[in-house]
């Protein structure tokens, strides 16, 4: 059949997947088709992306079955199901598997149902996620918290609420693509600063201010950034945003729970609790669901939020189940316990670093939970993947739009559970796979398709 997979022998067929096609383009070059027939024009893309699942390079859209652990069941990309070590989850201190988590869930699943039935600005509020806007604000030392269904709609709810069309946006390049679209859609007025480049900030700032002594500023960043690893100097953000009147929001969507003391995050770590003028994040990194949350010191700023920001006003609130699993997790991040799991996760980190450092492979940023390899080649990182896919190692390809062209890595996210066995054996097949990955034929470039 047309789409059926091609058998692969890693040993012999690296030439013959070279010449095939499936290595050359990118999503770039089918982002805005063209044509009259919105239902149709879309017809090359799919094709490409059949031709590179036919070839077993399209690691996207697989299956996970059973829980995101580290040793994980997944199947897809040509692939039949089978268990491998997982670096592709999202779940940095392990709490999805952990007991008290998945009782909290049971428990409230039986209390309350499965559905929160409203929006939050109606009733879709239960008394979890009412305890959870309280201890999430406690943990940041906020005055407010502010829930959201999806991380991805609290960032975009809270650029597009609080930013009007005369306003300004300065934001990090590298920023999350949330966070870049809520400033699109919320003004024109939108500039890019180099990627951690306070000077460059401060530069755009103060050209800001020099023709606009009346439109708000809000400047983006992250804690930790998710396709480098790297974090701000958060301090100094604060205080050019204090010099020209801005408003500093800092995404911890990959931090919180998972890094600094108490798991206060980089915000904690730089000793900026308290001090920084918005904090959003999502929970779908360490707090094992689905959600996010937008905190803050002002009661008007709340209320703005909850009035203006769509995804909260009219998208149905967090179930009680998500709630319920998030505030448990908060709860054990906060605790004993949690300060053990994120010195099990960054003994991890900073042994894979070291691995695969000996492996003569480069890993981008500082360590944390992920670990980004780069590759560079769109076609190496595809041929990489694929390779570790057939060793059992699952890790997520990152190419354009995830990362700008020419960038391609693969991004390792790592767990408080990964054994120092499943490192040592994951760092082994990593080398290898990049290796051969780097050394394999370019692709052949054909007629409007790039390497």
């Amino acid at each position: 059949m047309l789409n059926e997979p091609i058998p692969f022998d890693p040993a012999h067929d690296l030439d013959a997947l070279a010449a095939s096609g499936a290595l050359g383009g990118n999503v770039a070059l089918y982002r805005q088709p063209r044509g009259p027939d919105l239902l149709r024009r879309a017809a090359p893309l799919e094709d490409w992306c059949a031709l590179r699942m036919r070839h077993g390079v399209w690691p996207y859209a697989r299956l996970l079955s059973g829980p995101p652990g580290p040793l994980a069941t997944v199947e897809g990309d040509g692939l039949a199901a089978a268990q491998g070590i997982n670096f592709a989850s999202q779940d940095y201190l392990s709490l999805a598997a952990h007991p008290r988590v998945l009782d909290a869930a049971m428990r409230v699943l039986a209390e309350c149902g499965p559905h929160s039935a409203g929006s939050a600005i109606l009733l879709g509020n239960s008394r979890y996620s009412a305890a959870l806007e309280q201890e999430l604000a406690t943990l940041l030392r906020c005055q407010h918290a502010v829930l959201f269904p999806t991380g991805w709609g609290a960032a975009f709810g809270a650029v597009t609420s609080l930013v009007h069309s005369a306003d300004h946006v300065l934001i990090d390049t590298l920023a999350h693509a949330s966070l870049r679209q809520g400033a699109a859609a919320a003004t024109r007025n939108v500039a890019a600063f180099r990627h951690l480049d306070c000077d460059h900030l401060r530069e755009l700032l103060a050209g800001i201010r020099a023709v606009d002594a009346n439109g708000a500023i809000l400047v983006v960043t992250e804690g930790l950034f998710s396709m480098d690893a790297d974090s701000p100097d958060l301090p100094l953000m604060q205080y050019l945003c204090r010099e020209y009147g801005a408003t500093l929001l800092v995404d911890v969507a990959h931090d919180l729970g998972a890094m600094g003391p108490g798991g206060a995050g980089v915000i904690g770590a730089q000793g900026m609790l308290g001090k920084i003028d918005i904090v959003m994040g999502a929970f779908s990194k360490t707090f094992a669901s689905n959600g996010g949350f937008v905190a803050c010191n002002e009661r008007s700023v709340r209320r703005q939020l909850q009035l203006f920001a769509g995804p909260h006003m009219f998208s149905n609130a967090l179930s009680p189940v998500q709630a319920a699993t998030v505030l448990e997790c908060l709860r054990i991040v906060t605790a004993p316990e949690g300060e053990q799991l994120r010195a099990d996760l960054m003994r991890n980190a900073v042994e894979l670093r070291a691995l695969l450092q000996e492996e003569g492979l480069r890993c981008l940023g500082e360590a944390s939970p992920i670990v980004p390899l780069l590759l560079g080649s769109e076609a190496a990182t595809r041929i990489a993947g694929m390779l570790l896919a057939r060793e059992q190692v699952f890790v997520n390809p990152m190419e354009f739009p995830g990362v700008p062209l020419g960038a391609a890595r693969l991004r390792l996210q790592l767990m408080a559970r990964h054994t120092p066995a499943q490192i040592r054996r994951a760092a082994t097949l990593l080398g290898t796979a990049a290796r051969r990955a780097l050394a394999a034929p370019r692709p052949l470039l054909r007629r409007g398709a790039a390497a």
